[in-house]
């Protein structure tokens, strides 16, 4: 099991949150509970996703751009 650090605040009488080690893992809940809860379930399904979609063509290229 993994450690992660939830950055958490409270907008509208909701908890909100994200884990700061990966702050696209975001999710809110009623109560502080409920959020972590949340926040497990979208840790668990990002992972998940992410093991499906491990491809990884054998030809890449790479370029730099300027934003």
């Amino acid at each position: 099991m993994k450690e992660f650090t939830l950055e958490y605040w409270t907008d509208d009488g909701w908890f909100v949150g994200r884990l700061k080690e990966m702050p696209a893992v975001m999710s809110q809940g009623e109560t502080l509970e409920k959020l972590q809860a949340m926040i497990r379930d979208a840790y668990r399904l990002m992972v998940e996703d992410a093991a499906e979609s491990m491809f990884v063509p054998k030809e890449r290229h790479e370029m730099a751009i300027s934003l």
